[in-house]
């Protein structure tokens, strides 16, 4: 007899700046496993030189309150010296995107942190498929692009909205289940 496997989905999270090599790891092989592997946007690898001064954010899923597994990155960086930011690489394990708070709770994190480090404003070029997510976060379409070929639109987060009150944590902890309801 098969049993259908349902993969372990973990009740507590932290949303946290990367500061250990297991969690950089985590981030680059969850970046080339949605980007390289999955949708084909890039090939092999999607590294590039903003890593090398991007923030990197991890989405860490815990058991018993221990750190196990990163299912979810996002990278900030400054763009310049006029208070721009950019976010880019938003990604989360395909077991855990029944949640549509993970995604969100990377957005928040990353916005904030730029905010308390002196953006004034915050872009993101960002995948059709996601535009209904980041509009209802208060960002607001600019233009349409092209990225490797794909459609995107150039975005922008409303920095007045008060999800975005500049934050300083550099971790935090969530509760609650990743699993979609069910129908």
């Amino acid at each position: 007899m098969n049993i259908p496997s349902t993969p372990f989905i973990a009740g507590e999270y932290i949303v946290k700046h990367v500061e250990n090599r297991w969690e950089q790891r985590g981030c680059l092989d969850l970046r080339r496993a949605v980007f390289c592997a999955e949708q084909q946007v890039f090939d092999g690898d999607d590294r590039d030189a903003i890593d090398e001064q991007a923030i990197s954010i991890a989405a860490i899923a815990c058991v018993a309150g221990i750190a196990e597994d990163v299912v979810g990155t996002v990278r900030i960086h400054r763009v310049d010296d006029t208070g721009l930011w950019q976010g880019s690489r938003l990604a989360v394990h395909p077991h855990y995107r029944g949640a549509a708070w993970l995604g969100t709770q990377l957005i928040v994190h990353a916005v904030s942190t730029a905010h308390a480090l002196g953006c004034t404003r915050f872009l993101a070029t960002v995948q059709v498929q996601n535009l209904r997510l980041f509009e209802k976060l208060a960002w607001r379409q600019l233009r349409a692009l092209s990225v490797q070929g794909r459609p995107h639109v150039l975005m922008e987060a409303d920095l007045s909205a008060a999800l975005y009150a500049p934050r300083l944590e550099t971790e935090l902890r969530f509760y609650g289940s990743a699993r979609k309801a069910a129908a």
